[in-house]
């Protein structure tokens, strides 16, 4: 994280498969390009895709690197890094790989000529997972994401369309190195949760759950920290706080996912993969 002599030059693919479900196998030839976006270093590229209850595909991406967002990308609508996007790929095979959701933010051109359409949310340094509270399971729709943090603060947010969320003019609640942009693209939308690094390092982000296996965690945002270990549940109450604390720990927790009863998992980087029980009485 905190290197300067970043290798240059990488990138993010975004690609799908034809899938065998009986098999549970992907047919390598059926291959097929959605988006390729260059990346100006090897760090902070996000990386993170997931299906809204709308059907679009949504895409993470990191500021593109190196220490402070040099390029200011994230505050940069003219190119998709430090971005969330959102994309319609349900296209057809011979036609181009994506279309832009007409409601997108910054879809109409002759009110935003130089914006990039596919951008759905901005001012993020590196969304390090992302979730959405799926209705499905008994949810609100609403969209997560965990923000990881450049040297003092790590940050959750509460995705909206069209939201900026501060990266690099703020990092959490603080001003970055004291850089206020003078004019940034829209209002700063502050985090729900802003951690500083004696609580947190590398935050990764979690889902709300709504499994059976554990009441207690019921309706609960669930996410972790890389470098303490620590698992976090936090619960919202018209849109403010109203439970937040450490429950749990689970060596490096560096992603999260949910089985078909809703029960969570979470993938640690010592190469196991956790399950939440219930506590003992």
């Amino acid at each position: 994280e905190q290197s300067r002599d970043v290798p240059r030059k990488t990138l993010n693919r975004v690609v799908r498969f034809t899938a065998d479900a009986a098999r549970q196998t992907l047919d390598p030839a059926s291959e097929k390009l959605i988006l390729e976006v260059p990346q100006p270093f090897v760090n902070h590229n996000g990386g993170h895709l997931a299906f809204g209850d709308d059907g679009y595909l949504y895409v993470g991406l990191g500021d593109g690197g190196a220490l402070g967002d040099p390029q200011n990308n994230a505050q940069d609508v003219t190119n998709l890094l430090g971005s969330i996007l959102r994309l319609d790929i349900d296209t057809p095979d011979d036609g181009p790989p994506y279309a832009i959701p007409p409601d997108n933010p910054f879809a109409d051109p002759d009110t935003f000529p130089r914006a990039r359409p596919e951008i759905y949310a901005y001012g993020l340094r590196n969304p390090w997972r992302f979730s959405f509270d799926h209705r499905r399971r008994g949810g609100n729709g609403r969209l997560w994401a965990a923000d990881v943090g450049h040297e003092r603060h790590e940050e959750v947010n509460l995705i909206v369309k069209g939201g900026n969320y501060g990266w690099r003019i703020r990092e959490g609640l603080a001003p970055f190195r004291g850089d206020e942009t003078p004019n940034p693209p829209t209002k700063l939308i502050p985090p729900v949760v802003d951690h500083h690094r004696r609580d947190a390092g590398s935050i990764t982000g979690g889902y709300v759950y709504h499994g059976r296996r554990n009441p207690l965690l019921e309706g609960a945002y669930v996410y972790g920290d890389y470098l303490t270990g620590k698992l976090f549940l936090l619960r919202l109450d018209s849109g403010r706080v109203r439970e937040h604390l450490h429950f749990a720990s689970v060596p490096q927790p560096v992603s999260f996912g949910l089985d078909r009863r809703g029960e969570l998992y979470v993938c640690s980087f010592d190469g196991r993969l956790y399950t939440l029980r219930p506590p003992k009485r």
